[in-house]
Parts: structure tokens; C-alpha cells; sequence
């Protein structure tokens, strides 16, 4: 085999820095992902190994020097995904994610998409008055959704923030917790005032709540209703019937944008019942007005450990069916 050498310059030992990482952990995961070897000289990346692996290599450390360069952190996730797109060849789409604040916290951080998976779902939010998001843990579905309708608040864009999710159990059993029904459905909502309570600050988010201005229910509490000049995000749809999906989507009143996100591959619906998600996504697949974003486990931003287990499972689950269908014929 045929060896090849390339040497990459950061432009500086601060930039060169900031890619190799604490005790160099991305510059040894690109190296061990990639399948390459990798020496620092001077401010610069010397690359060793096989020519198709070498140029993938210096793909990925090209667009994490111009990152760098931008200010961007990068921590293992990043590079773990830059070596994902390297290997699509579109390492280079990386760098488009550096422009473009979606929104800012209540602490001044700056939330900015960090896929490509993530921009085109922002996107679709901003472009269409409903947007379906539809991906696995970890993917920012929630979050993204939240900070855009509080951006959308903020200017005015709608009068309130509604946020609902189908009270439907994950193996737990409502009827055990104690309180009334709003202190019952609390837990299933926790992941809306968490990312409600980053975005606009405790004190900000507890007035908005007194005030009406945000609101927080069970899906169940959404029919009969017309809902005008909102931003409404529907969370954990997976686990709508059709019929409450349908009941759901036709509450959109004037001026109003729709958010609905959901996982799939975690139904808690008793068997026998179709997931209103999964039949959404089928029968409105060419209505106008409507985005229907798929994000993949290439899109997960927590832990990169999160990516391996949603493709283990993703992996068994079609081992699985493979099973069923031989068992079937």
C-alpha cells in the first residue's frame, strides 16, 4: 500500500490549539476515526497513511482550522460530526453552521445550529407555518423549537407561546402520582420549562406564565379551540393518535406557526393504536405550507456516546424486523 504524506498549517499556535484539544482528544479521534497518523509540527498537522484516508483528513482539520479561526468551541461532538460529513464528502458544509445566531439565552449565550440536519429544521420553522420535526433523542428537536418561539415573543411576531404534549405514559401510570391533573402532567412537561427557563430567565419566565402569555397544557386541552397570533409546539408526538394529530393541526388559527416534534422509534401508544405522527408524515407529505424535516442519529449533539447507542438500536430494530419477516414467510 502506497503511503501518503500532507502537512496542514493551522496559522497560528492558538488555532492549532483549540483543534487538537485537551491533551490533543480530537486531534487522536480523527486519527483513530479516520484512520490516519497524525504528528504536530510546529503550528502545523502532519498526516500519514493511506492517500484516500489522508485527504479525508485534511478535509476535517482544513474546516476545523476555519472554524477555530471563527471563534467556534470544539469539543468532541463537533469533530465526531466533521468526520461524519468527511466521510459524505461535505466536510466543507460544516462551516456554514458558524453564521446564524438562532437565538440568545437569558444569559447572553449565543444558540446557533450545530448540524446540517438542525439549519435545514430551522429553516423550515422560519419558512413554513408548520413544521414537523422528526428524529431521535438527542437532536435538539425540543430545543430549537423553543428557542425560536421565544425569539418570535420577543418580536412581536406572536401574543403567546403554547406548549403541549400528549399526557401518554412510558411505562409509568398517571393515576399513581399524586396531585391534580396539572401537577400529574408536570413531569411530562419538565423538558419545555427547562428549555422555557434557559431561554428567558426564571424570574421573566415566571411572570410570562402568571400573565398567560405562555402556556403550558396537555394535548387533550386543545380541542374546541382556535389558536391565533401563537407560536405552539407540540412535543413527544410520536405518541398522538391520528386522531388527536388531526384534532391538533386543525386548532391553527390567523397568524399563528406550529411546531410538531416526535421520535418514532419511541411509541408508548398501547398496542394497536397508529402513531398520528408517523401517519402525518405520510398524508402531508406534499401539502404546501407544510416542512417536514427528518434528522438522523448524524444530528444527535449531546454525548457522542448518544450517537453510537441510537444506531445500536437502530441496527437491532432492523435485525428485528428482518427476523419478522423471514418468520412470516
Amino acid at each position: 500500500m502506497d503511503v501518503s504524506i500532507r502537512k496542514i498549517s493551522a496559522g497560528g499556535a492558538d488555532k492549532l490549539q483549540r483543534v487538537l484539544g485537551t491533551f490533543d482528544e480530537n486531534l487522536n479521534l480523527i486519527a483513530s476515526e479516520v484512520g490516519v497518523n497524525l504528528r504536530v509540527d510546529g503550528d502545523s498537522v502532519v498526516i500519514t497513511g493511506a492517500e484516500d484516508k489522508v485527504s479525508r483528513a485534511y478535509d476535517v482539520l482544513e474546516n476545523l482550522f476555519i472554524l477555530a479561526d471563527g471563534g467556534e468551541s470544539l469539543d468532541k461532538g463537533r469533530v465526531s460530526y466533521c468526520i461524519e460529513l468527511a466521510k459524505e464528502g461535505k466536510a466543507a458544509d460544516i462551516t456554514k453552521l458558524s453564521s446564524g445566531v438562532v437565538a440568545i439565552t437569558s444569559r447572553g449565550k449565543p444558540v446557533k445550529c450545530k448540524t446540517v440536519g438542525q439549519k435545514r429544521y430551522v429553516d423550515g420553522i422560519k419558512q413554513n407555518p408548520v413544521t414537523f420535526g422528526i428524529g431521535p433523542a438527542g437532536t435538539g428537536k425540543t430545543y430549537l423549537a423553543v428557542c425560536l418561539a421565544v425569539q418570535a415573543y420577543k418580536q412581536k411576531q406572536v401574543d403567546k407561546i403554547i406548549l403541549t404534549r400528549p399526557a401518554v405514559e412510558a411505562g409509568e401510570k398517571l393515576g399513581f402520582l399524586p396531585g391534580d391533573l396539572q401537577t400529574k402532567v408536570d413531569p411530562y412537561l419538565r423538558p419545555l420549562y427547562d428549555a422555557l427557563q434557559e431561554m428567558l430567565g426564571l424570574e421573566t419566565y415566571t411572570k410570562l406564565m402568571e400573565r398567560g402569555s405562555i402556556e403550558i397544557a396537555p394535548l387533550a386541552y386543545m380541542r374546541g379551540r382556535t389558536l391565533s397570533n401563537a407560536f405552539i409546539i407540540l412535543d413527544e408526538a410520536q405518541n398522538t393518535t391520528r386522531e388527536q394529530m388531526k384534532m391538533f393541526l386543525t386548532r391553527l388559527g390567523d397568524g399563528s406557526k406550529m411546531v410538531i416534534t416526535g421520535d418514532v422509534t419511541q411509541i408508548d401508544l398501547p398496542d394497536g393504536k397508529k402513531s398520528g405522527l408517523e401517519h402525518a408524515e405520510s398524508v402531508l407529505a406534499n401539502v404546501e405550507g407544510i416542512s417536514i424535516i427528518r434528522l438522523t442519529d448524524k444530528d444527535v449533539v449531546r454525548n457522542p456516546l448518544v450517537m453510537r447507542i441510537v444506531r445500536a438500536y437502530e441496527a437491532d430494530g432492523k435485525r428485528r424486523n428482518k427476523l419478522e419477516e423471514q418468520t412470516d414467510q
